[in-house]
């Protein structure tokens, strides 16, 4: 077999293969409320052999939305829609995590298809945001900074949330560390002004960071496993750098991660980046540093010899994919018919299965 499709062990969980669904927004809930296009989305990957799929950025807070589309689970009405959602997901054999997420600056924002681009101003719909500080993403309102009350509700949000999480069902918890959110606002120095005990040196920059992983992890205990998503550089002069993230992915370790979901960029809006297969892999092997904490690798990545050299070459633990299972959503299956592995079909499926 080969290790694209071989378990992976995080705490008491073991997923039955290491070729997952990236969380991808959807913006497609009412009220924080997910619905049947999140039921059918997501349920369709499990029957495509997914070992593990990890649900859209999820607000911990109303104002931690990135547009008012986006799911949430700061309300009991929330947690009980997702619990079909998981339970429709686990019928199908595979595992799923949900992604716990605050966008700060880049919170109350239009959709992409939407007429309109920037803020959504608060008269349509759209609420003040906060940050690390006064400091406006490129295009977009300015937000207030967070004080000391700011910054404990945040913590408490992520932590409610998480514990929603597990009343639905959810088997993984991630927490959205990345992509220009506010977690990545305070550990990149591009929007991170602050002089206080979160500002400054790197150790403070990510002290929020291990806050909320410590809280999160009190909230899973011993068994559930956490994640932690980071952007392992802004892709800009002067911002969070590789080697600033592999200290962060053993600080986040050593506060009760389990792995750490490594992607880059999000906090500019004027980003050149060299996209190409493969291109954040070896973010990722940054961040593992030869095993020292398992990690996860995206970018690009879209058949299945692909993905199991990443990880033959020891550059992760796991593949993260996106827009290939939105092309493919059997992406699973057929990249275990390119490795000639042979996985589980759904018994419906079983007439197409290649022989």
């Amino acid at each position: 077999m080969s290790l694209l499709f071989s378990p992976l062990t995080l705490r008491s969980l073991t997923v039955p293969n290491r070729l997952w669904v990236s969380p991808m927004c959807m913006y497609s809930a009412v009220d924080g409320v997910p619905q049947e296009w999140h039921h059918t989305h997501l349920a369709q990957f499990a029957s495509g052999g997914a070992g593990l799929i990890v649900a859209e950025a999820t607000a911990v807070l109303p104002e931690g939305r990135i547009s008012p589309r986006d799911t949430g689970l700061w309300n009991d009405a929330q947690r009980d829609a997702w619990a079909p959602i998981v339970d429709a997901v686990h019928a199908r054999g595979a595992l799923i995590g949900v992604q716990l997420a605050h966008a700060g600056r880049k919170a109350s924002t239009w959709w992409p298809w939407a007429t309109d681009n920037g803020s959504v101003p608060e008269d349509q719909g759209g609420w003040p945001t906060v940050a690390p500080s006064a400091v406006a993403f490129d295009g977009f309102a300015a937000p207030a900074a967070l004080d000391a009350d700011g910054i404990a509700a945040v913590i408490e949000g992520f932590a409610d949330a998480a514990r929603r999480a597990l009343d639905a069902g959810f088997d993984v918890l991630e927490i959205h560390g990345a992509h220009g959110y506010l977690l990545h606002q305070f550990l990149s120095p591009l929007s991170n002004r602050r002089d206080d005990e979160y500002g400054g040196s790197l150790e403070n920059r990510a002290r929020l960071l291990r806050e909320v992983t410590e809280a999160v992890r009190r909230v899973a205990g011993d068994a559930v496993p956490v994640f932690v998503r980071i952007s392992a550089t802004d892709h800009a002069p002067g911002g969070f750098t590789p080697e600033e993230a592999a200290r962060v992915g053993e600080w986040a370790g050593a506060h009760g991660a389990d792995l750490i979901d490594v992607s880059s960029g999000g906090l500019v809006a004027h980003q050149r980046i060299d996209v190409h297969p493969g291109y954040q892999v070896p973010l990722a092997a940054a961040v593992r540093q030869g095993g020292r904490i398992p990690s996860s690798a995206v970018g690009l990545l879209t058949d299945g010899a692909q993905a199991e050299a990443v990880l033959a070459e020891g550059d992760a633990d796991a593949i993260f994919a996106g827009r290939e299972w939105l092309r493919d959503p059997h992406f699973g299956l057929r990249a275990a018919h390119e490795l000639g592995d042979d996985v589980a079909w759904p018994d419906q499926y079983l007439r197409a299965r290649w022989r």
